[in-house]
């Protein structure tokens, strides 16, 4: 039986469709959950045949913590992976699911949504992309994985980022691969 995987995105979802693409992975992605009705991820999820459910934050944090809780429960997720999920996941959430999330920094350098942003302004000459293990703080998680990225003379925060996302991409797969035999199964 294949790993039962849930993908959390709220972007365009290249991230999401390096994991839908990856055929040695031995997995069944079995929902994209978004939290932005119009997100790009959604469509791509329907292209390749994956369930769609869109989970908007309203007027309760509560109630959203709640729905997307039940939502991963009724999926028997064996992993979530969060691929550019821009919504800090209840602790009731993250101690219940494995979760994974990728980050566009070496970890614990550079936390939070400006990551990119943040390493330019400090004038590295490295940065890069981690993946770690999601806890209820904002990217304090351990990491699993990480890749270096040179920073370029001429880079800002678009040329720079989009060259962290092609590591992104190849690295959030390899990890999904080298944490698969440590998750139980759900049947």
């Amino acid at each position: 039986m294949r790993h039962r995987v849930v993908v959390l995105a709220s972007g365009s979802g290249t991230l999401a469709q390096a994991i839908f693409d990856a055929n040695e992975l031995d997995i069944e992605i079995v929902a994209v959950i978004s939290d932005v009705s119009d997100a790009a991820v959604i469509e791509r999820a329907k292209t390749k045949g994956i369930h769609t459910q869109v989970i908007t934050v309203g007027e309760s944090r509560q109630a959203w913590n709640k729905e997307i809780i039940e939502a991963v429960a009724e999926c028997k997720a064996d992993l979530v992976v969060s691929a550019g999920f821009m919504r800090i996941l209840p602790a009731d959430f993250v101690n219940r699911f494995p979760t994974i999330n990728s980050h566009p920094a070496l970890l614990p350098d550079f936390p939070g949504a400006h990551a990119v942003r943040d390493a330019l302004a400090a004038g590295v000459t490295v940065t890069g992309t981690s993946v770690h293990w999601v806890d209820d703080g904002v990217d304090t998680g351990p990491i699993i994985t990480q890749m270096q990225v040179p920073v370029l003379p001429n880079d800002d925060e678009a040329t720079l980022h989009e060259r962290i996302k092609k590591v992104e991409r190849g690295l959030i797969v390899a990890t999904i691969a080298l944490i698969l035999p440590s998750l139980e199964r759900h049947v």
